[in-house]
């Protein structure tokens, strides 16, 4: 895989997407399972914790302005506790500008999931399907058509996407000038007709075509009998979880994209992130094929997340890197970043440890100390003094390497799953941030004078000091180059 689709996410920036569709409330109640009722043979979860977040057309919209790009979302919503959270979120959304209908006569679309470690234990459906009234929908689509990038047609059949609404907003899309991306829920996929891209999941695909295998050549043949009932659209995306996706585009030979998750946790609105991710790079002047290859990458990321979660740019450009040849930059993160990834370590239940250093010139004392402080975790932190940081600890004439090149051979390491840089003279404030179950350093040091030792400590953490090899030290290392030169 080429450099382009890396590059391609900075071009999202600046790019209006215009989604309608049916705009949901996701609720996520998690806690802990370790009994069974003894009212009926049923799990009772001991609830901790609970979140709500945009879903649906709300999450398409969530993660385009993750992503860099302008969301315009119009949806409906009821008179209710639910649509007036909705509400509330997008006013805080950064990047979504909402234009909700409300009829008193419906409810919010809400949907209820009941979490255990990484498991989703059951779902809890509040919803109204009934056909809404399209008048001030269409209003809203029509208004704000000129101003935008692409067209997102969510649908989730809870009524908004009526018939008549989607074949308005098609043509309108068209005669505009517009791509249309359309995430359906419908057995007749000529609805749609007209459209860029439709793009039913595997089963959505399998029931509009009778198609039921799930082979490569299945899923072509499915592609192509979608193209040849509705003779007006462009292409078809099929998206197939664990088998990856297939692209059929008119007139051309069908792709077949391998799927890239390494772990998947949480399926829960990784749709709505692929249509976000397709949309943003149509809109920047992607080839479909380029599209679908960086949505597959998007949807590789999110399953690995828990809970209705969002893409970043950043992270998307750094597992297209990672794919085009630099596996490394995926696991180099800044603080913000880096603390929503170890949040989401956590809500697997596994544990993270911590060790720091400058790593100027990586020998085996180093390995040794990455892999003891890997095995005593799930998950491995390394924070990295910067440049200005090792220069005011060691001297003028360190580093040798600069802070980059430190980072990427760290994260080289199987051992390291994340590098962090750090600016001062200690990572304390790290420490602080990431709250490590274990804190790693040489044996050179005593639990005493660990840096942090009496953070982790004080809230049940551990200190572990690392067996060190002798005579291996970046400042020896040095010294014998010198002398040899």
């Amino acid at each position: 895989m080429d450099d382009t689709l890396a590059q391609l996410p900075h071009a999202f920036a600046g790019k209006t997407v215009l989604v309608l569709g049916d705009v949901m409330l996701d609720r996520f109640i998690y806690g802990a399972v370790d009994r069974i009722s003894p009212e009926a043979p049923v799990p009772v979860i001991a609830v901790e914790r609970e979140t709500a977040m945009l879903g649906g057309a709300g999450n398409v919209a969530r993660n385009v302005a993750a992503l860099g790009g302008k969301a315009v979302l119009i949806g409906l919503i009821g008179d209710d506790d639910a649509g007036r959270a909705l509400t509330a979120m997008l006013g805080d959304e950064a990047g979504v500008e909402a234009h909700l209908v409300t009829d008193a006569s419906r409810r919010t679309t809400e949907k209820v999931r009941y979490i255990s470690g990484s498991h989703q234990m059951l779902r809890v459906d509040r919803e109204d399907r009934g056909p809404a009234e399209p008048a001030a929908l269409f209003a809203a689509f029509i208004e704000r058509l000129p101003a935008a990038d692409v067209v997102v047609l969510s649908d989730y059949a809870k009524g908004v996407l009526t018939d008549a609404v989607t074949r308005e907003a098609i043509d309108a899309a068209r005669a505009a000038g517009k791509p249309v991306i359309v995430d359906p829920k419908s057995r007749n996929l000529a609805r749609y007709d007209g459209a860029t891209l439709v793009k039913p999941n595997r089963k959505e695909a399998a029931e509009a075509t009778g198609v039921i295998d799930d082979s490569d050549e299945a899923s072509e043949e499915a592609g192509a009998a979608i193209l040849a009932m509705a003779p007006g659209l462009h292409a078809a995306l099929i998206t197939r979880g664990g088998a990856g996706m297939t692209l059929s585009v008119r007139g051309e030979p069908p792709v077949r994209l391998p799927a890239t998750a390494v772990e998947v946790f949480d399926v829960s609105g990784a749709g709505d992130t692929v249509a976000a991710t397709l949309a943003l790079a149509v809109a920047a002047g992607a080839s479909l094929a380029d599209a679908a290859r960086l949505a597959n990458l998007a949807a590789g990321l999110v399953v690995a997340k828990l809970g209705t979660d969002v893409v970043t740019a950043a992270e998307l450009t750094a597992l297209a890197r990672s794919e085009a040849g630099e596996p490394a930059e995926v696991k180099i993160a800044d603080l913000p970043h880096a603390l929503e990834i170890v949040a989401g370590w956590r809500a697997r239940g596994q544990t993270v440890g911590f060790t720091n250093g400058c790593f100027d010139l990586l020998h085996p004392g180093h390995v040794s100390l990455l892999d003891q402080s890997k095995a005593a975790s799930d998950r491995l932190i390394v924070g990295l003094n910067t440049d200005a940081s090792v220069s005011k600890l060691k001297g003028p004439t360190r580093p040798v390497q600069q802070e980059h090149a430190r980072a990427v051979v760290l994260a080289s390491l199987s051992s390291v799953d994340l590098v962090v840089l750090f600016d001062e003279d200690t990572p304390l404030e790290l420490i602080k941030a990431f709250r490590p179950d274990v804190l790693v350093k040489g044996a050179d040091y005593t639990v005493q004078t660990v840096v942090g030792s009496d953070v982790v400590l004080g809230y049940g953490g551990k200190v572990l000091l690392a067996e060190l090899k002798q005579g291996q030290s970046t400042t020896a290392l040095i010294g014998r180059m010198n002398a040899e030169n």
